[in-house]
């Protein structure tokens, strides 16, 4: 494997073209770090009815 120089260290870095890395870190212009949470929560899916409408 070559050496990248955004692996974190561990020496097990795989990074894709986007900057992620397979543990879940991304490459943020300078370092590799965990991606901030999403402050906006995935809406419900509308699928499936609901109990309390039936």
């Amino acid at each position: 494997m070559s050496e990248d120089p955004r692996c974190c260290g561990t020496g097990t870095c795989i990074i894709n073209a986007e900057g992620e890395c397979w543990c879940g870190q991304r490459w943020d212009g300078e370092k590799m770090c965990f991606a901030k949470p999403d402050a906006t929560p995935a809406a419900p899916a509308k699928d499936t009815p609901d109990a309390d409408s039936a």
